[in-house]
């Protein structure tokens, strides 16, 4: 669309309702989807920004099954826990819907329904997993093996997590069900499929040439990848008992597939938010915008465009700005391993602070490729960008205000040139801005809106108001109406990216709603209109804050490392009677003092229960002396003596090692008599 549209209809992806959300997903999808609505309602736009959660497909089956509660609970668990995270970082939703609701299973039946009667679909018997110890098909998702594309031996029957590629169940490698672990076997099954290959021809046409110039290259690069490589009918029907069931005969025991059903879902949200629904789905002049991660690319920009062009009655996206991934500290985000930043989680470690990590997540985005999150950049843009520049900057212009005029905004006087130049500049930055956001550029609109804090520091930096106030009152009042109307303006364009400050902001300049257009203007705040209190926009973020966030990622690390770790091999075969000559006691250990000059002896006494001996281990890296005093341990009694930094060793006490390498004892269950045998 060349003209302004006359509505805009922005939809962000829906989430799996099967766990919480992290810092990818909001950098992702649900940050920028949220800047560009925030300013297209600054803007006056008609518009309605659309998401819920995602509650059918495999992926809640599965999570349902490991907590041991049903789909319905899970979803409804996680529906909320979402629901609330995103309420709590500002994403400013029209509606947060879910796919579980009758108005969503009517919507998207009666879709299906128009297109089984007008001819649409094709119906094919097919050859399909069937896991014969859990006595049912497989959906892809329960089906694991190795990527052809990749070597990754954990990929799913429909897409590699590892190099991101789209497959089928019967590419997989060595395939094995994950319901029972079983190689699955074909079997036999009947579905509805969507032919992509008829509508490859006009998605050529509508993408490869008609949008080349306006969609963002990574998304741009993937769908011309996959046209090129030539499409296949799509099944949109699944073997499950959770989801929507397939509308019509002979479809006992299937649901709509997840990835026909879930886009269905922005309209059923429509049409739970308002009567006037099809205007935001039906008319021509209405803008369609899609925001996404890069995982959903082609179901976005094939296969819902097809499954709309097959419809006939709603209108085409008009771009899907996707992102591409986020990872963290150097790794790819995980939520199988608990690598992430749970999003409900951030808020209670760092209350207050959910404009930092939008701030951040925003001037790091993974716009054009993948990037990464640091709790050390994090503390550095808070530190020296949110704190310094911009908390700096207004906290420069309230406190003067209040100090020589006691809040109340002063007239100019004469402008010099600087001044002439700092204005220009002012009434510039909307424009410059706005540019940047409706190219979806939301990374570089945030630089331009740090410039123009970083121009109001310079400004009052160069004039130093808190001297010349001592010589030249008059100019002081032109320096400080100046430094508040960048002040002002900073109020409203900050509020996309930062709704909490932009509040807070507005409150300490008691300024009253105001709209995009009104931001670089020179009157912004009128002479003689009085500001409120001055208030800290930020705070500090401390090194032990930041070094405990980075200490749970080592500890997670950590505890992946223990759950994967492969044991040792066997060592060769013994007889028995080797086994037998070795004479094994309970011991109590009665004293325990380092040994001297040295990191990891520890000199035990040690009650065997027919004498008292000296033992020495290499354990002090793991025990303190005063703590194991009393502890039963296994010691092996007939070890030849030797002879340990000068102390004589009487025999070894058996240690289990972990896969970190830390040591425990090797104990009895309960108490056992000094001297008991362990054979």
């Amino acid at each position: 669309m060349t003209t302004t549209p006359k509505r805009y209809t922005v939809t962000a992806a829906l989430p799996y309702a099967n766990g919480p959300v992290h810092i990818g997903h909001l950098a992702g999808v649900y940050l920028p989807a949220d800047i560009y609505v925030r300013y297209l309602r600054l803007q006056g736009r008609d518009v309605k920004f659309i998401c819920g959660s995602d509650e059918h497909g495999v992926p809640i089956t599965i999570r349902a099954k490991k907590e041991g509660i049903t789909p319905q609970q899970a979803v409804d668990k996680y529906h909320e826990l979402i629901k609330k995270s995103f309420e709590d970082f500002k994403v400013s939703f029209d509606v947060y819907d879910r796919t579980s609701s009758q108005v969503h299973h009517e919507t998207a039946s009666d879709f299906f329904k128009k297109l089984y009667a007008d001819g649409k679909f094709i119906e094919q018997t097919t050859q399909q997993y069937y896991d014969e110890t859990a006595q049912q098909f497989l959906a892809d998702r329960y089906i694991v093996g190795t990527c052809p594309k990749c070597g990754n031996e954990n990929a799913y029957g429909d897409q590699c997590e590892a190099c991101g590629s789209t497959l089928n169940a019967t590419d997989l490698i060595n395939p094995k069900s994950t319901l029972s672990g079983a190689v699955p076997v074909m079997r036999e099954t009947k579905h509805w499929y969507l032919p992509l290959n008829e509508y490859e021809l006009w998605l050529r046409e509508w993408i490869v040439e008609g949008h080349k110039s306006d969609w963002k290259p990574n998304v741009y690069g993937q769908c011309k990848s996959w046209i090129d490589q030539g499409l296949q009918p799509r099944a949109v029907t699944r073997d499950l008992d959770w989801g929507v069931p397939v509308p019509v005969e002979g479809a006992e025991g299937k649901v709509l597939y997840v990835w026909f059903d879930a886009p269905i879902g922005y309209i059923s949200a429509t049409k739970a938010l308002t009567p006037d629904w099809e205007k935001y789905w039906k008319d021509e002049e209405t803008k369609l915008v899609h925001f996404i991660g890069k995982d959903n690319i082609v179901f976005h920009c094939i296969i819902f465009p097809s499954m709309l062009k097959a419809h006939g009655d709603y209108i085409l996206p008009d771009n899907v700005p996707a992102n591409e991934f986020l990872n963290l500290e150097g790794d790819k985000i995980s939520t199988s391993r608990n690598w992430a930043v749970w999003l409900h989680e951030f808020l209670l470690d760092f209350p207050g602070k959910g404009d930092v990590l939008r701030y951040t997540l925003c001037a790091n985005a993974p716009e054009t490729k993948d990037n990464d999150f640091t709790w050390k950049d994090y503390q550095a843009r808070n530190n020296n960008e949110l704190l310094a520049i911009l908390g700096n900057f207004i906290n420069r212009a309230v406190v003067l205000t209040q100090k020589y005029y006691e809040g109340t905004v002063p007239a100019r006087g004469e402008l010099t040139d600087y001044d002439k130049e700092v204005l220009g500049v002012l009434e510039g930055m909307p424009m410059v801005i706005a540019t940047y956001i409706e190219r979806y550029r939301f990374r570089d609109a945030l630089s331009e809106l740090m410039n123009l804090a970083r121009l109001g520091n310079k400004y009052l930096a160069d004039t130093e108001p808190w001297k010349l106030i001592k010589t030249d009152e008059e100019r002081v009042k032109t320096i400080m109406n100046i430094a508040l109307q960048i002040s002002g303006s900073l109020a409203i364009l900050m509020e996309p990216f930062l709704p909490t400050s932009a509040d807070k902001l507005r409150n300490m300049l008691s300024m009253n709603p105001a709209m995009w257009a009104d931001a670089g203007s020179a009157e912004m705040l009128p002479a003689g209109h009085v500001i409120g209190k001055p208030e800290l926009l930020f705070e500090k973020v401390e090194d032990a804050a930041v070094e405990a966030q980075v200490q749970k990622l080592l500890d997670t690390k950590k505890a992946n490392e223990m759950a994967n770790a492969v044991a040792d091999p066997a060592k060769d075969n013994i007889s028995f009677e080797d086994f037998s000559k070795m004479d094994i006691r309970i011991g109590t250990i009665l004293e325990a003092e380092k040994v001297a000059k040295t990191k990891k002896l520890l000199k035990l006494k040690i009650d065997t229960g027919i004498d008292q001996r000296t033992v020495v281990s290499g354990i002090a890296e793991f025990f303190n002396p005063e703590e194991i005093i009393g502890q039963q341990v296994s010691i092996l009694v007939n070890l030849a003596p030797r002879e340990i930094k000068g102390i004589t060793s009487q025999g070894m006490i058996l240690m289990a090692e972990n896969a970190d390498g830390s040591l425990a004892f090797v104990q009895p269950s309960k108490q056992i008599t000094n001297g008991g045998t362990v054979s």
